[in-house]
């Protein structure tokens, strides 16, 4: 009976948010990464990107896993449709920058930038790393606007919802300019 006890709870810990994240309206903290586009290193700098428009910034567990490859791939054919609202995709894990040059051909098809957040520095800033341990990030979503604001924050383990979310606030965003 004990054991069945732990287990549930187990599974309602692990279903359960359990992740801080930063509010609505907040300033984002600033970033640069060395990143991967199209198997090539790149730089990722947030201040840069919003100079641009709206920074969608996703942070994800680990390369190569089902629900971050499809995460990477509903990202990839959104791309033009954040592209016409001026908007930057940018997803961000504590991979390794070879194994992001892979992943940033594979699953990206290299439509985006792919950042290397050793250490999880970047994701603690955004509270977004995972409370159940193994140093990964938490699949967490931002939008932040020209001024640095968070205009969109989601905590879902569907990759879907993230890629939805993203897009509808950057198209709310554009069509406020």
């Amino acid at each position: 009976m004990r054991l069945a006890a732990t287990l549930a709870l187990a599974v309602n810990l692990w279903a359960a948010p359990a992740y801080a994240m930063l509010a609505l309206g907040q300033t984002a903290p600033d970033f640069r990464l060395n990143a991967a586009k199209n198997g090539e290193v790149v730089t990722v700098d947030s201040q840069a990107l919003r100079r641009r428009g709206p920074v969608v910034v996703y942070f994800y567990p680990a390369a190569f896993t089902p629900g971050c490859s499809l995460e990477a791939k509903l990202f990839a054919d959104q791309t033009p449709s954040f592209e016409r609202m001026n908007a930057t995709v940018v997803g961000i894990s504590g991979d390794d920058i070879n194994t992001l040059k892979e992943f940033s051909v594979a699953h990206c098809r290299g439509r985006f930038p792919v950042a290397s957040d050793s250490g999880l520095k970047v994701a603690k800033q955004f509270d977004a790393t995972s409370s159940f341990g193994g140093g990964f990030a938490a699949r967490i979503s931002y939008v932040i606007d020209s001024s640095g604001k968070v205009r969109y924050a989601l905590n879902d383990s569907n990759p879907s919802k993230h890629v939805e979310g993203t897009l509808s606030t950057g198209r709310a965003l554009s069509s406020t300019k």
